[in-house]
C-alpha cells in the first residue's frame, strides 16, 4: 500500500479569507494593528501559537495569548457561517485516489481537530482519510511527528509515502520524516520557497498531481 498525506489549508481548501480575517480580529482584540495579509499567509501551516509568535515576536506571552484567543473565536464564527471552499478539482481527485485498492489517504494539518472535522463534514469527505493528524496532538510543522503518526496508523513505511503541501513547512516536514514530497503551486507560499525547501516534485493543478503520484509509484491510472 502507498500513502498520500495531504496538507489542508492552501492545498485542499482555500481558507485564506478566513485566516487573514481572523488574524486581523485577533490582533485588534489585543489592541494591536493587524499584520498585512501577505505576512499572515506566510505562517499558514504552523500551529496557531507559533504562528502568532512569529507575527508578533516583540510582544509578551500574555499579549500573544490574547491574539490567539481572538483568532480562535473569529475563525469559529466564520467557519460556522461559511466553511472554506475546496479548490476546484480537489474533491474529485481525493475520491478517485481513495477508491483505489493500492493507495491510502491521510491528512497532516496545522488546523485544530475541530476545524478539520467541520471542513470534512461540510464537504462530505467522511471516510476518505485513514489518518487525520492535527495541531492538537503534535508539535508544529515542520516537526515530523504528524507524518510519523500517519505512517504508524496507516501501517505504511516512509519509503511508500508522500507529503503533499503548499508551504515550505510541509516540504521540510516531509523531508525530515523521510518521505517523498510534492509541492503545489496554487497555495500560500511562493513556489520558489517550496523548491528551496527541497520539494522532490512541483505540480500546477490536480490533474498534474494525480499523474505525478502515479508516476512516483509506477502505478497505472
Amino acid at each position: 500500500m502507498k500513502l498520500a498525506i495531504f496538507d489542508v489549508d492552501g492545498t485542499i481548501s482555500d481558507s485564506q479569507n478566513h485566516i487573514t480575517h481572523a488574524m486581523t480580529i485577533g490582533f485588534e482584540a489585543a489592541g494591536l494593528p493587524a499584520p498585512p495579509a501577505s505576512a499572515v499567509l506566510q505562517i499558514v501551516g504552523l500551529s496557531l501559537p507559533l504562528a502568532v509568535a512569529r507575527l508578533a515576536p516583540e510582544h509578551d506571552a500574555e499579549t500573544q495569548a490574547r491574539i490567539v484567543e481572538g483568532y480562535k473565536q473569529s475563525y469559529k464564527t466564520a467557519r460556522a457561517a461559511s466553511p472554506a471552499p475546496l479548490y476546484p478539482g480537489a474533491e474529485a481527485l481525493l475520491r478517485k485516489l481513495a477508491a483505489r485498492d493500492d493507495m491510502l489517504l491521510a491528512v497532516a494539518t496545522g488546523k485544530s481537530r475541530r476545524g478539520l472535522r467541520a471542513l470534512i463534514e461540510y464537504h462530505g469527505l467522511e471516510g476518505l482519510f485513514v489518518s487525520q493528524q492535527t495541531a492538537d496532538d503534535h508539535p508544529s510543522k515542520p516537526h515530523p511527528s504528524m507524518i510519523g503518526a500517519a505512517l504508524s496508523e496507516a501501517g505504511v513505511d516512509a519509503r511508500d509515502a508522500v507529503m503533499i503541501g503548499d508551504t515550505s513547512f510541509d516540504i521540510e516536514m516531509g523531508r525530515s520524516a523521510g518521505v517523498a514530497t510534492i509541492g503545489v503551486r496554487w497555495g500560500y507560499h511562493a513556489p520558489h520557497l517550496l523548491e528551496a525547501a527541497g520539494a522532490h516534485q512541483m505540480v500546477d493543478d490536480f490533474d498534474a498531481l494525480e499523474t505525478t503520484l502515479l508516476d512516483l509509484w509506477e502505478m497505472s491510472a
